[in-house]
């Protein structure tokens, strides 16, 4: 049991020094990233290609192979993203690792991947950040990949999950539902 603690700690430090790496050698703004792949900063489209690259860096898989959901519920919500191949076992691996990485993370205070690959700091971070106390975060595997659940019963944190979720559904273009069921 201590070895495999051992083990996921040091899995964990690993994942977070890599991407401390890559958040290091990144450029300080969108305009300069989409300016390096020849576009307008306010073009959606090359706005959307930025992010997706920062996202395939930041999260360590490829966001096209790769499905986000972002659900709210009345308690908090959920992340979720699966392979799209069943068969893909590398992709559902890592996907896991990185979920079980963002759970630890936000637990912590830290929302630097969210940030890194929005190239802003999303709504409701902050608030999720001063609620930290009173906010829950569990990843859990699915068949394809994995999901982080975030709860809380504090409305002021649910309101501060759901803006944060809410970001997330409008920049990965989700199409998940942005109010409640």
């Amino acid at each position: 049991m201590i070895a495999r603690s051992r083990t996921a700690l040091l899995l964990t430090a690993a994942l977070f020094f890599s991407a401390s790496l890559l958040l290091a050698q990144q450029p300080a703004s969108e305009h300069e990233q989409c300016t390096r792949q020849g576009a307008k900063s306010d073009d959606p489209h090359a706005h959307h290609e930025a992010m997706m690259s920062r996202g395939e860096k930041g999260m360590g898989f490829s966001q096209t192979t790769t499905t986000h959901h972002f659900l709210l519920r009345p308690e908090g919500g959920i992340i979720a993203v699966s392979a799209n191949d069943p068969k893909d076992k590398t992709t559902r691996d890592q996907i896991r690792m990185h979920l079980a990485h963002i759970a630890h993370s936000f637990t912590e205070g830290d929302f630097d991947i969210p940030m890194f690959v929005h190239d802003q700091t999303p709504p409701g971070v902050p608030d999720m950040k001063r609620l930290a106390k009173d906010i829950q975060y569990r990843s859990r595997d699915t068949d394809q990949g994995g999901e982080v659940v975030i709860t809380s019963t504090s409305g002021e944190a649910v309101h501060a999950i759901h803006d944060f979720l809410i970001f997330q559904i409008r920049e990965h273009k989700t199409g998940d539902p942005i109010a409640l069921p």
